[in-house]
């Protein structure tokens, strides 16, 4: 391989358990080191931390690595996702417009993708927070058209955490589905 451009990069994990994430570390060095247009010339792994008031474990790596091309070190960071890219050497670099319009077409083409699955994972999510929705209304309505409750017993019955079941139960009120009195929810009978 042609050495031309030596440049560091900080590679991070967060996940959890911690050997999990010790391991994906390691695994994604090793990989990078198979990677014939790399020359990986120093790594300094850090010791997994526990992240405060989280149950995430954190990690990170530097590399020293060198490269032949722009082209190789402009796809080291699509592939690889460093969250720092620091160019050592050559002190100046020189693209042709070909390589600039090749780095941005790449860019566009990943933000385009990551857009694309942004818009699919938010139509998943208000699918599945329609149909809880409409879950949770029928479970309190059959719960409330045996006996009258308060918000404390139908949290416990549906597992639903009080504060937030209190929010839903003011918009079932809104709807005029059920009523609230001295504590106490209460289906209201249809006419």
């Amino acid at each position: 391989m042609e050495k031309k451009i030596f440049f560091r990069a900080v590679i991070e994990v967060l996940g959890k358990p911690k050997e999990h994430v010790e391991s994906s570390i390691k695994e994604y060095v090793s990989k990078i080191k198979e990677d014939e247009r790399y020359e990986v010339v120093n790594e300094e792994l850090t010791e997994a931390k526990k992240q405060e008031d989280t149950d995430l474990w954190a990690t990170f790596t530097e590399l020293e690595i060198w490269t032949g091309k722009m082209d190789n070190l402009i796809d080291f960071c699509f592939d690889y996702m460093p969250s720092l890219i620091d160019i050592i050497e050559p002190s100046q670099l020189s693209l042709s417009d070909n390589e600039v319009s090749s780095f941005i077409n790449d860019l566009q083409a990943k933000l385009h993708g990551v857009d694309m699955v942004a818009k699919q994972l938010k139509i998943e999510n208000d699918t599945l927070k329609t149909n809880t929705a409409f879950l949770l209304k029928n479970y309190v309505t059959v719960l409330l058209g045996k006996s009258n409750l308060t918000s404390e017993q139908i949290s416990k019955l549906t597992g639903v955490n009080k504060d937030l079941l209190e929010d839903f139960l003011d918009k079932l009120i809104d709807q005029n589905v059920i009523d609230l009195k001295d504590g106490i929810y209460y289906l209201k009978s249809k006419k």
